[in-house]
């Protein structure tokens, strides 16, 4: 009986350091991936390509944070409970860290594409202001026949004036400021879901929390019981 007492506990002794071993190596693994560093993203191209790359990261985002979830629940039907979830945990991450660097990537070509349309059109506008200022310029140098009032006649430009293109660009200014503010409710809605979905991810990880530290604590319950019988003598042996 005795010497079944000692395997036990020599058992659970082996068991108890497997377990931190693997939790070490764990922690190990984790510090080498942060020193790799943020993920490598192809260069955006188009405005096109850069409203796919942020639409696919908001799918992939849920994804992720589903599929941890679930694996989360799966971990605790595991003996090594710490472990699964240390490794739930680091794919979640490693994912969330390439969809960040995609998104920051995408978001920063569409403001900078912006700009340099919006300057492209203004250049353009200015051009064209100034070649329309060089033609009457050069017309009026020209000699102009005298006619009299009966006969002149009102000559119709050949294309918009300036003031015509400065207030159909401010049309468009206009046009394009009516279409941010009837973009910034979905925009809004898009950032609620988003504290919504962190809401939740943060009351799931205090569930699982409680969770681990009332198993821990039934662990360390049994564990204190485990000790207290091997340390209790032996029952005597009757003459037989």
């Amino acid at each position: 009986m005795q010497r079944m007492k000692m395997m036990a506990r020599m058992k659970l002794g082996m068991a108890l350091g497997l377990a931190l071993l693997l939790s070490a190596c764990a922690t190990q693994n984790q510090a080498a991936r942060d020193e790799v560093g943020q993920p490598q993203v192809p260069a955006t191209l188009t405005m096109a390509e850069a409203d796919a790359k942020l639409k696919q990261v908001s799918i992939e985002r849920d994804a992720a944070e589903s599929t941890y979830a679930a694996r989360e629940l799966e971990c605790y039907d595991k003996f090594f409970v710490n472990n699964c979830l240390d490794k739930a945990k680091e794919t979640r991450r490693l994912i969330l860290v390439r969809l960040r660097a995609i998104e920051a990537e995408a978001s920063h070509f569409q403001r900078a594409e912006s700009v340099r349309l919006r300057d492209l059109d203004l250049a353009r506008t200015q051009q064209d202001a100034r070649d329309e200022l060089a033609e009457r310029t050069a017309a009026a140098a020209k000699t102009v026949k005298v006619v009299t009032p009966e006969a002149a006649r009102p000559v119709k430009p050949a294309g918009p004036t300036l003031a015509e293109r400065q207030a159909q660009h401010a049309a468009d200014l206009r046009q394009q400021a009516a279409q941010d503010a009837a973009d910034a409710p979905r925009r809004a809605a898009r950032e609620a879901n988003l504290a919504r979905k962190q809401a939740e991810a943060a009351k799931r990880q205090q569930r699982v929390a409680d969770r681990l530290a009332e198993r821990q604590k039934t662990a360390a319950a049994k564990a204190a019981r485990a000790a207290a019988a091997a340390k209790a003598p032996p029952p005597p042996i009757g003459d037989n």
